[in-house]
């Protein structure tokens, strides 16, 4: 570190990458651990968490960090690539101190914290100095607004509230809007429930349902239970119906029927078809909305609809072709129309006229095994799925066959295996 003391705002660190001294990127800056020093004393920064490539998080102790500035942090290229835990009495700056309420000491009021100052001491420490408040803040997810003004005070002028008291979240979700859902539930599974809960209550409703689904069954069922009945109605409606009928399953049955009948009739149906199967059936791993189309639709429509935002890759790669109704259960099953075709189709073509009719629909009762020896014959990314009559009722893609394959803590599952081993957590 360098002896001459420098001054660094977390909020402006948030990203930033991390390199070794030859300039090899390690990661991205994602958080600050901090240990509190009693009372009175100011909280110490004792590591960086960083994302490194693979999206895991990881823990890099301030012992080896020799430089962090507002453009870039540089530290020494041994990282321990065990995936970041939290321990004892470490607090995230991101996680747990952004949009904690204070009390000013001078007996002006509360506020609440926005931004937090790290200062480098003469010794190497790096302290948390100064806070960057707002007094009269209101950000919440329904309003989406901020109020009051803002000032820098020294961490001594404000009385911290005790960790129990409840606490916003809005700059968390704002400082964290870029992550993708996945990598957002990573970063709720580093926290205390009490803050998880309190940041999964921040995110609007479809986001919050994008990162359930990422989410570990047990921690889904935790942040689901802690939301009123309507919200939670709504969040499902806002999931895939697969993965809603899988987060109901893990429900009392009692709770899971007061949801579904708070949900749109549509959506609790489509709900309701899936909790009839069998865990390891194909109509258990099956969407019942896949894209399906009549074979008198033309290539530009079939286009048009894989074009959507809210269809996965897996979900995009085929077109159904069913007759009338085209809401699963179908009308009769004709085949299949592989994105591949549809670009080297004329918009104007028919797809009927184009349609693989040599692939055959698994029945909706058919084991997993049976399901996976399919899509891996034939190289598929989804599979669709038919009733005793014939008619279309999903469609089983590859993302959420491997879902069920994988050991149920494979988002947790950390193999350990350092690259540049540090001898323990300070290094």
């Amino acid at each position: 570190m360098s002896t001459n003391p420098s001054r660094v705002f977390v909020a402006r660190l948030l990203g930033l990458d991390v390199f070794d001294p030859l300039g090899d990127r390690l990661g991205r800056l994602r958080d600050v651990v901090v240990l509190a020093r009693g009372v009175t004393g100011a909280p110490h920064a004792v590591g960086i968490v960083v994302e490194v490539p693979g999206k895991k998080r990881v823990f890099v102790p301030m012992t080896r960090v020799t430089s962090m500035e507002q453009t870039q942090i540089i530290c020494t290229g041994l990282v321990n690539l065990r995936r970041f835990d939290q321990r004892g009495a470490e607090m995230l700056v991101v996680g747990e101190l952004f949009d904690r309420k204070v009390t000013l000491t001078d007996g002006s009021g509360d506020a609440v914290v926005e931004d937090i100052a790290l200062e480098e001491q003469r010794n190497g420490d790096w302290l948390i100095c100064q806070l960057f408040v707002r007094r009269g803040s209101s950000t919440s997810r329904l309003r989406g607004l901020r109020r009051g003004h803002t000032m820098l005070i020294d961490w001594s002028d404000a009385n911290q509230g005790e960790n129990t008291e409840p606490q916003g979240a809005g700059q968390f979700v704002a400082t964290h809007e870029d992550l993708k859902p996945a990598d957002f539930a990573d970063a709720l599974q580093e926290m205390s429930d009490k803050r998880r809960i309190e940041v999964a209550s921040e995110l609007q409703d479809e986001r919050l349902a994008d990162v359930l689904q990422e989410l570990p069954e047990e921690d889904q069922v935790q942040l689901l239970s802690a939301l009123d009945n309507e919200r939670a109605a709504d969040v499902l409606e806002e999931m895939d119906p697969d993965d809603a009928a899988d987060l109901l399953a893990d429900l009392a049955p009692a709770k899971a029927e007061q949801l579904l009948a708070l949900m749109n009739p549509d959506d609790a149906d489509d709900v309701r078809r899936l909790l009839q199967y069998d865990d390891d059936t194909a109509g258990g791993l099956m969407t019942p909305v896949p894209v399906i189309l009549p074979p008198e639709a033309t290539v530009a429509e079939a286009l048009a609809h894989v074009r959507s935002e809210e269809l996965s890759p897996a979900l995009a790669s085929a077109i159904f072709i069913c007759r009338p109704p085209l809401e699963t259960p179908t009308g009769r099953f004709l085949g299949v129309v592989h994105i591949q075709q549809l670009l080297r189709s004329a918009p104007p073509e028919q797809l009927g006229s184009i349609v693989d009719t040599m692939l055959e629909p698994v029945s909706d009762h058919a084991s997993v095994s049976e399901v996976s020896h399919i899509m891996a014959s034939y190289n598929l990314n989804s599979l669709p799925v038919v009733n005793k009559a014939g008619r279309l009722v999903g469609a089983v893609t590859v993302d959420d066959l491997l879902d069920h394959l994988l050991p149920d803590d494979w988002r947790t599952h950390d193999d350990g295996a350092p690259i540049r081993k540090l001898g323990g957590r300070f290094g």
